[in-house]
């Protein structure tokens, strides 16, 4: 068979369906070959000790743990391979080459939405600022629309978002396109607020691109989806591959160069594939919106939480559903000018993880689902594989122990029963020696190839400041995360077992801020029990065998230095000499897109200090938008009136009201503060109050907060000027 031109649909000159199931056929195939293998040298190791119940669970463990080794390692094989030979992969980009020239952009407007809760303020809307700009560089300003919903939780967090809208809009001329809309009430979370959305401005658009808090796309790109769109009818979602950005802390930088250096293989594997099966990742992506609405609506889970009732990872099955109502999911892995945040610091990490481990197994109940395509159980399955897998890693290396314990306490010797091996005619003291360098081949190969797609190109290679600082870069992050993994698969198995006990979790805004590290306090009250397992392990494997003590160091070490270790990663400091030596840096560092030096310039200068006095600080939320007129005609208009005789609870509101102004804003709950925001009625009738009102009649800590605005009321107030 002959190759094909980069722009026809498959690698192979056969029709699409074919070259997919090609495709499938030898990926699938090369996996249970792998895993074959490795389950027979294991199987004939076992066979000699004679295979009793402990012999058959290990067995059944490592085929499991075993099998996702390989999978894992055949997709950065498949990624070498592909970029080994230097063709491009089939990717949803090339049909924007087929095009004769420049794609024109639908009349129709897409929508840009950004959901946040409880978010850093200024992190959010300096974000906002820097695609704004971006956009506006394309000349396709007039075809986007942006929206950003808010699920915050405090009368603060509110304001200040209120405050930022206004400013950023009359800094850059975007009333009309940037809209900001807070929800009454978070039902089902982040799910829930795209939701909502699309019950009520679902029409008006084509296409949705869906952002998080802590997302960064160029215009370039958002315009190219558009495109994508527009140009393949059939398509319902393009999911982008983000990359990592802005990262501080030296745990932060560690996953952000290995975000950077493998993420290209990985991407280029999975899509060899998935191809138009491909999976959503809740963000950086853009979603075709009638489809959406009709398709992708989220079934409630049989029972309560933690494994039943609302869907906490919606991504994984808006594909699945997307895919069901006959709509293809892409990945453009191609696509570059996307980028998000990662946690600072180990600790941070695990809370995430913990949020996305129960919102996995929750797909547990899909796996069977009507209607839903093999590709798609496979998502659902790999995903509660990543975290039920640790579980399976610390059950296989306890059956180990009770094994090793037993043969240690039996005084007897090996005795050579024959096995699988007279196949094959090794040594029996080569078979473990084959099985443990085949499973380092699978570990740590995809990074060596990584390295070499990297340090053989020269333009690529100075894009991350040369060959020398890409091989110390990966030996650094090889070594943490050697470290690191037995830390995470402890975190991983406590997840899996109190989801399993019933126990579940929040869904609060993601710490993303470096600050000043993690305290040893903290580090200790978190990663104590990491650090006692570890020592207690590594004595009992001492006094059992020290020559299997001496294989399992790796893993005691992880774990008796996991206090110190976190502390140590979560400096800022030891990041920034990283940096200074060049080290750990990624291209977007060494020379950075127009975004990211729109963003950091901005989220390096320093605000002007609020009008209200620090003193008030813990309430400025509630009394600033009382206050200030500017902000109070600002809140008001953006909440939905209602006349008199619609108005509940009137004798509340009152009650509420006569408190707030006698006894100050410290007597009313965050709850009551958020109930007298959302009223009308009552915002503009308290604001009228205040200045109205005798000081006589006034709680003191009112009269103090007019005189200090009066004191300083040289220009409205903004959070960000």
């Amino acid at each position: 068979m002959s190759e094909v031109h980069d722009n026809d649909i498959s690698v192979l000159d056969v029709s699409p369906i074919r070259s997919l199931l090609i495709r499938r056929l030898v990926f699938f195939s090369s996996v249970v070959t792998l895993t074959a293998m490795g389950t027979t040298i294991m199987a004939d190791i076992l066979w000699h000790q004679g295979m009793l119940f402990l012999e058959w669970m290990l067995l059944g463990l490592f085929l499991v743990l075993f099998a996702n080794l390989s999978f894992g390692f055949c997709q950065f094989v498949f990624g070498f391979l592909i970029h080994l030979v230097r063709r491009r992969e089939v990717s949803i980009s090339d049909s924007l080459k087929k095009q004769p020239g420049w794609v024109p952009l639908p009349i129709v407007q897409t929508a840009i939405v950004l959901p946040v809760c409880d978010e850093d303020v200024k992190r959010v809307y300096e974000g906002l600022r820097a695609i704004y700009r971006s956009v506006e560089r394309t000349g396709e300003i007039d075809h986007f629309n942006f929206f950003i919903l808010s699920d915050s939780r405090t009368a603060k967090q509110w304001v200040e978002e209120e405050a930022a809208w206004v400013e950023l809009c009359k800094q850059l001329k975007g009333f009309g396109r940037i809209f900001y809309r807070k929800r009454r009430t978070n039902i089902n979370r982040k799910s829930g607020n795209i939701s909502d959305f699309c019950r009520r401005w679902g029409n008006s658009y084509r296409y949705m691109i869906t952002l998080d808090a802590d997302s960064l796309m160029s215009g370039e790109t958002l315009v190219k989806l558009v495109q994508l769109m527009e140009i393949n009818p059939e398509v319902g979602i393009v999911q982008t591959a983000p990359q990592l950005m802005r990262a501080q802390t030296l745990f932060a930088r560690i996953h952000q160069f290995s975000n950077r250096l493998y993420g290209r293989l990985f991407s280029v594997g999975l899509n060899f594939w998935q191809m138009a099966e491909s999976n959503y990742w809740g963000h950086n992506a853009i979603i075709r919106l009638k489809p959406f609405i009709e398709h992708c609506a989220l079934p409630e889970l049989p029972g309560k939480e933690p494994f039943g009732g609302k869907i906490l990872s919606h991504d994984y099955v808006e594909a699945a559903l997307m895919r069901r109502g006959g709509w293809q999911v892409w990945l453009a892995y191609d696509l570059p000018g996307s980028w998000e945040e990662g946690p600072p610091n180990l600790i941070e990490f695990a809370k995430r993880d913990r949020r996305w481990c129960q919102g996995n197994l929750q797909h547990s109940w899909l796996l069977f689902a009507r209607g839903l395509f093999a590709v798609n159980r496979l998502h659902l399955g790999l995903g509660i594989l990543s975290y039920v897998g640790s579980f399976l890693w610390l059950l296989f290396l306890i059956v180990s122990f009770l094994l090793a314990y037993d043969f240690h306490n039996s005084g007897l010797s090996h005795i050579p029963t024959s096995g699988f091996a007279q196949f094959w005619s090794p040594e029996i003291v080569s078979e473990p020696l084959a099985l443990f360098f085949l499973t380092v081949a699978l570990l740590f190969m995809p990074k060596v190839l990584s390295v070499l797609c990297v340090v053989f190109q020269r333009d690529l290679a100075h894009s991350y400041g040369g060959r020398f600082r890409v091989i110390i870069g990966a030996l650094v992050e090889t070594v943490y995360s050697i470290f690191q993994a037995p830390i995470l698969m402890l975190f991983h198995s406590k997840f899996v077992v109190l989801t399993f006990l019933g126990k579940s979790v929040g869904w609060g805004a993601q710490n993303r801020e470096a600050g000043d590290g993690l305290g040893w306090r903290e580090a200790f009250s978190v990663l104590g029990a990491h650090t006692l397992i570890g020592i207690l392990a590594a004595g009992l494997c001492w006094w059992m065998d020290v020559i299997l003590f001496y294989w399992m160091c790796p893993l005691f070490a992880g774990l008796i230095f996991s206090i110190p270790l976190t502390v140590f990663t979560s400096r800022a400091k030891w990041g920034d000499f990283m940096v200074a030596l060049g080290l750990l840096k990624t291209p977007e560092e060494w020379s950075a897109p127009y975004e990211l030096q729109v963003l950091n310039q901005y989220m390096n200068t320093v605000d002007t200090p609020d009008r209200l006095s620090d003193a008030f600080a813990p309430d400025r939320g509630i009394s600033s938008v009382l206050i200030d007129p500017y902000l109070n005609g600002v809140h008001v208009s953006l909440l939905r009136q209602k006349r008199d005789g619609q108005r509940k609870s009137h004798a509340y509101f009152e009650s509420l009201c006569h408190k707030l102004l006698k006894e100050g804003p410290d007597v009313l709950n965050p709850k009551e503060q958020l109930a007298v925001l959302r009223d009308a009625h009552s915002v503009s009738a308290l604001h009228r109050q205040l200045w109205l009102l005798p000081s006589a009649q006034l709680n003191e800590w009112w009269n103090h907060a007019l005189r200090e605005y009066n004191l300083h009321a040289k220009k409205p107030f903004s959070a960000i000027t």
